[in-house]
């Protein structure tokens, strides 16, 4: 009888273990191939979103100046790449999911392909002119005021970040996911859109940062363009997300506290 009993725990402790390592081999093997996913997911993006992003920079600002000494360039950039790196770094290990979403560029609604068209003049002129404005001596911002708009810059990009923490739906394109919920909450409680009055900041701020007095007027028409946005946009999440049109009631500003 003992003998039996010591028969059939053994043989259950050798089941056992087979079904441990069996099970174990498969958490592994997803663990593995989520991390393999993901590997593959930045990969992709570094060399189809990221590289490009930043030798078009390089070109927008250092080409129309016609040399690399534009001390105001560089300044920029590296106000501009070393938040981009640890906000792409978080996401990557907090958010891919949210990261996937800002690398979207296709517009699904009609409005939104047309404001975004009409914008990308505005933006390179904004980019563009400031190269021009060094080359030619248009313009001369002392060096107070450029440090005091990167200043302002990278509150705008801080603004930007939090947001990102806060709303993991934050996509690039104006959509609505599956079980999207509507984010009421830190600066969502304060205006509906706090992603474009971090943009807003960003962009009318960029030009003084570069060195250029000329190019603050065509930043000024994003101004046009962000209310067009936004108008379209609320449109959509009205229709699509349950519960946006009683937010709307509860937070009454947009993008500008106090004032739209």
């Amino acid at each position: 009888m003992v003998k039996r009993i010591s028969t059939i725990l053994t043989i259950d402790r050798q089941h056992f273990w087979r079904i441990f390592i069996i099970v174990n081999s498969s958490f592994a093997g997803g663990i593995m191939e989520n991390i393999q996913k993901s590997n593959n997911m930045v990969t992709r993006l570094i060399l189809t979103k990221v590289i490009p992003a930043i030798v078009a920079m390089l070109i927008v600002i250092f080409l129309p100046a016609g040399t690399f000494n534009y001390w105001e360039g560089w300044a920029y950039l590296l106000s501009l790449m070393i938040p981009m790196v640890f906000v792409f770094n978080y996401l990557i290990k907090n958010d891919p999911g949210l990261l996937e979403r800002r690398m979207k560029f296709r517009e699904r609604e009609k409005e939104q392909s047309l404001i975004v068209t009409l914008s990308y003049p505005v933006i390179l002129l904004a980019f563009i002119l400031p190269g021009l404005d060094h080359r030619f001596g248009w313009s001369h911002v002392p060096p107070a005021v450029v440090v005091l708009a990167l200043l302002c810059f990278l509150v705008g990009y801080g603004l930007f970040f939090m947001v990102l923490r806060q709303n993991s739906y934050a996509s690039r394109v104006i959509e609505v996911s599956e079980s999207q919920k509507v984010i009421s909450t830190g600066m969502y409680a304060i205006v509906r859109h706090p992603m474009y009055m971090s943009i807003l900041i960003i962009y009318l701020f960029s030009p003084l940062a570069l060195g250029s007095y000329w190019a603050v007027i065509p930043a000024l028409f994003m101004i046009p363009v962000l209310v067009a946005r936004i108008n379209n946009e609320e449109k959509v999440l009205q229709r699509d997300l349950p519960g946006y049109a009683e937010y709307m009631q509860k937070v009454k500003y947009r993008f500008i506290p106090k004032g739209w």
